[in-house]
């Protein structure tokens, strides 16, 4: 029994490495996604968004996620947990004046280019683990985690690290994918994107959305709303195909050789869009919750 633990924790701590590594490596990558260095999927909203214009879906999540937190104008603070290069971030900065935020990463390299594009901006990015921020308790009335709890498999810790850091009555908001029923139940072709898409993202697991509300629950979140937002962001992920051709003719072009961290994120990106043409196994949902 004990070396079964050890053996988990070992594959965490491998998966741990394998993140901050892949991150450090294939971040800029992420500029031929967005021009605003937003790494996630985006929101599309009929006449409001353009499909054609990636972006325009990529900010509009920003702005579902920072709509949610209900920020007023007064002097706020953000907690972003996981933040990347701090699109996110910036975009909350650029909406609210007043508002103070701030991001952890393990990455050296988004650190150190987060920091340089929020320069000018009232935020600012710590290279540290969302798991186990050295922020006090009780101190950010909102945080959010745009598909970076993911990296940890949805962990308890996540949940609790955050709760903690919130003011009484904070909100957090979370947007990511997460599975409909549980691995073992899966069908041949989901199991397989399902796996292949940890492994080349450096996922440790998806949660299903049912143990994720009670996680929440557990932990003492109250007023959860849960939004399935598949359809909405169904037509951001429709981009990957073309992403995933552009980028490489790109690279190809002016290397001649595509780096092993950026392989990883293109076929990553590619089981994202197979795990999301399996509509009865995985789903993409925007949750709200108050301390």
């Amino acid at each position: 029994m004990k070396s079964a633990t050890i053996t988990i924790a070992e594959e965490k701590e491998v998966n741990k490495i394998e993140m901050i590594d892949f991150y450090n490596e294939a971040t800029e990558d992420y500029e031929f996604w967005s021009n605003d260095f937003n790494m996630h999927f985006g929101y599309f909203i009929t006449f409001k968004t353009n499909v054609f214009k990636r972006d325009t879906m990529l900010n509009e999540m920003n702005n579902q996620v920072i709509k949610r937190l209900e920020i007023t104008r007064e002097q706020k603070t953000l907690a972003d947990l996981g933040c990347g290069m701090g699109g996110t971030m910036r975009y909350a900065l650029k909406k609210n004046k007043n508002l103070v935020a701030f991001g952890v990463t393990l990455s050296e390299f988004q650190t150190k280019k987060g920091n340089e594009l929020l320069d000018g901006f009232n935020g600012t990015i710590f290279k540290e683990n969302y798991n186990n921020t050295s922020f006090s308790s009780n101190s950010f009335d909102a945080a959010l985690a745009i598909e970076s709890f993911c990296h940890s498999g949805h962990s308890s810790k996540s949940i609790t690290e955050a709760f903690r850091i919130l003011k009484p009555n904070g909100k957090l908001v979370i947007a990511d994918a997460f599975l409909k029923k549980q691995p073992s139940k899966l069908c041949y072709g989901s199991h397989y994107a399902y796996q292949k898409l940890c492994n080349h993202w450096s996922l440790e697991k998806l949660e299903t959305i049912e143990n994720m509300i009670k996680k929440l629950k557990q932990q003492g979140f109250t007023k959860i709303e849960i939004e399935d937002a598949s359809f909405k962001v169904a037509p951001s992920v429709l981009h990957v195909p073309f992403a995933i051709i552009g980028f490489t003719l790109q690279k190809l072009l002016k290397t001649k050789t595509l780096k092993r961290e950026s392989l990883h994120n293109l076929k990553g990106s590619f089981y994202a869009l197979l795990s999301g043409l399996h509509m009865k196994s995985f789903g993409y949902y925007v949750i709200t919750c108050t301390k």
